[in-house]
């Protein structure tokens, strides 16, 4: 039974359900519950980005980035693939997230209002984090002119820090989620069980299940690779 459970068919079918229903969640969230975003009087301009932000920084970064690191174990083809594959779906997720964070510099409040909590800081070094570790997997993977030694022997801090940088990601957006839950709670804007507290806190445990899935799926064993016949 364990091992129908942990095999590679199994953990990427968990990791598709999971991310559907975090993708669900935050979609559901950001546009069902818009007031709760920009509650006191917001712009249109200013209720936009409120809404992009947790949008981008789930569905853009933290899902599309799991997918990249998913990609080893779905993905038929040969190893140059798979690292475009790879490199190009972290680039998207980069992408996202850097635009995710620019939203919040166009809050009415100004930029500095912006960045003070745990959050905000957890959110800057991580996006830091991942984009140096972007940068490092080019140079090092992927630029033709890294000897095999030299790539070997960065593979696994890259792929420490890869894992490690996507665990931040998913531990920054349960900071953001227990923030602004809080402070709607506080401000009597949401009840404690109410609806939207209970999507917030459903999403945040599908948060950790996804998470925990994509780290299996990483540090499965290679031999478990499924037929690509059979993926697809």
């Amino acid at each position: 039974m364990a091992a129908v459970l942990l095999s590679p068919f199994s953990v990427l079918l968990f990791a598709r359900i999971s991310a559907f229903l975090v993708a669900i969640l935050v979609i559901t969230w950001a546009l069902h519950f818009q007031t709760s975003f920009v509650p006191i009087s917001p712009s249109q301009e200013d209720l936009i980005y409120a809404v992009m932000h947790p949008l981008l920084m789930v569905i853009g970064f933290i899902l599309i980035s799991g997918e990249a690191i998913l990609v080893y174990r779905w993905l038929p083809g040969s190893r140059n693939l798979k690292k475009s594959v790879h490199l190009c779906l972290q680039g998207v997720a980069l992408g996202c997230g850097i635009f995710g964070i620019w939203t919040k510099f166009h809050g009415q409040d100004g930029i500095v209002a912006n960045f003070y909590s745990l959050h905000s800081w957890m959110g800057l070094i991580c996006i830091s984090m991942f984009g140096a570790q972007w940068l490092f997997g080019f140079m090092s993977f992927w630029h033709k002119g890294e000897v095999r030694t030299t790539r070997l022997k960065m593979l696994p801090w890259h792929v420490f820090l890869g894992l490690y940088t996507y665990g931040l990601a998913v531990v920054t957006a349960e900071t953001g989620l227990l923030e602004k839950l809080t402070l709607l709670q506080a401000n009597s804007d949401v009840t404690k069980r109410g609806p939207e507290s209970s999507i917030v806190n459903g999403l945040g445990l599908s948060l950790v299940l996804l998470s925990s899935i994509v780290v299996l799926a990483a540090v499965l064993p290679k031999h478990q690779t499924p037929n690509p016949k059979v993926m697809l």
